[in-house]
């Protein structure tokens, strides 16, 4: 029972008391219930009469100014599953909802999972993202990406009115060093070439190289997508599996859902069709075994879809053989961006080539690859400077 001697008037509106159970309890009022006809009264705790008088007067001036929100009931997991569920799962790829899946589990919930989303601040997230460097050992990256699939739900949570604000807008990010890659040199992607002749993946190596099509998109293309009299490749889907383990592969729309198109030079029509002769010849061989229901450009010898893990692991082992260890599959992609700028693309054809949202991105990622580039510029300069026959000052 509550200790009536301790209760008294709070200023303004609403009561104070001290509980039995030693918390100090602040009672307000919002009104009444227009089915009832009750008063509808909420409560705040603290553990002194003073806190608790401070929280029921910041409550009461909003409640005067009409600004009042009543408080989540929901714990952070609780939000974060109920997010995932129903605004996360229906508009992302599957293993884009995987991945978030992924972070809320491993990450999130453990650690803010059991405060109240209505008392999360910006503090106790930016305590995590520090443990998460610290403790967790995780690059600065992917405190950034965990910061963002926070930043969403929180967003989402703010729009839905269950909190006024995000706190994790407060919160400082550590910066992320871009991954430094590795672009094949011209001698180097000779020797690439001749690596892989004869090689069972040297047309789709061969086509990565030279369209700088992403992993995905190379092996989800699909031979309708392939325009043999306009030389173009119609990039609008990629393979993908729906999870790293167990998961099954899809088709699904390129990593930022745009559709492109690429115009390709003439080796490589002629290379895709050199694959789909061999094709109709592995189609022949397999007779009744073959399976390609998605009509894919590059698949096994039974017309299946290709392996993400198993293509990149028999390109690793190309390049081990010929002392390029470090070599990635993606660098495939940056040495043809590069070898795209040098020979004197446009960046804004580069981006669109490539899929890039913004010329300014690839800019940002290529603009500064090649001193080979930055020579030619002057030389070319110097060329003009002779031109003007310029007389020697005496």
């Amino acid at each position: 029972m509550a200790n009536k001697k301790n209760s008294k008037n709070a200023k303004g509106a609403g009561t104070i008391r001290k509980r039995s159970d030693g918390r100090w309890e602040a009672r307000y009022s919002l009104g009444f219930d227009p089915k009832t006809g009750k008063q509808v009264q909420k409560s705040v705790y603290g553990v002194s009469q003073k806190e608790v008088r401070q929280k029921l007067a910041k409550i009461t001036a909003e409640i005067d100014d009409g600004c009042y929100m009543e408080p989540a009931k929901e714990s952070v997991a609780e939000w974060l599953k109920v997010w995932l569920k129903t605004y996360v799962k229906p508009s992302v790829k599957p293993y884009t909802l995987n991945s978030y899946e992924g972070v809320c589990n491993r990450f999130l919930i453990p650690d803010i999972g059991r405060i109240k989303l209505s008392e999360l601040s910006a503090l106790q997230i930016q305590q995590m993202y520090n443990s998460l460097l610290t403790d967790h050992g995780l690059s600065a990256k992917t405190v950034k990406n965990v910061h963002g699939i926070l930043h969403r739900a929180l967003h989402q949570a703010v729009k839905l009115g269950m909190i006024r604000s995000n706190p994790s807008d407060m919160c400082d990010l550590p910066k992320a060093r871009r991954k430094e890659f590795k672009p094949l040199e011209q001698d180097d992607i000779a020797v690439f070439l001749k690596a892989i002749h004869g090689d069972p993946f040297e047309h789709l190596f061969q086509v990565t190289l030279f369209t700088g099509l992403r992993q995905g998109e190379v092996l989800g293309l699909t031979w309708d997508c392939v325009d043999f009299e306009h030389h173009a490749l119609y990039i609008n889907k990629q393979l993908q599996k729906t999870d790293k383990v167990g998961g099954e592969y899809v088709l699904v729309p390129t990593k930022n859902s745009r559709s492109r198109v690429v115009t390709v030079a003439d080796s490589v029509m002629q290379i895709l069709k050199e694959e789909k002769r061999l094709q109709e010849h592995r189609r022949e061989i397999a007779g009744v075994a073959w399976r390609n229901p998605w009509d894919l450009v590059f698949t096994n010898e039974f017309g299946g879809h290709l392996c993400h893990f198993s293509v990149y692991h028999h390109f690793k082992d190309v390049v081990r053989g010929i002392g390029l260890g470090e070599t990635r599959f993606h660098d495939l992609r940056h040495s043809y961006a590069v070898v795209a700028i040098e020979s004197g693309d446009d960046i804004k054809t580069v981006q669109s080539n490539l899929g890039h949202a913004t010329a300014s991105f690839t800019l940002d990622v290529y603009g500064h690859v090649s001193q080979k580039m930055r020579q030619q510029s002057a030389d070319r300069m110097e060329r003009f400077i002779q031109t003007l026959a310029v007389p020697a000052s005496s």
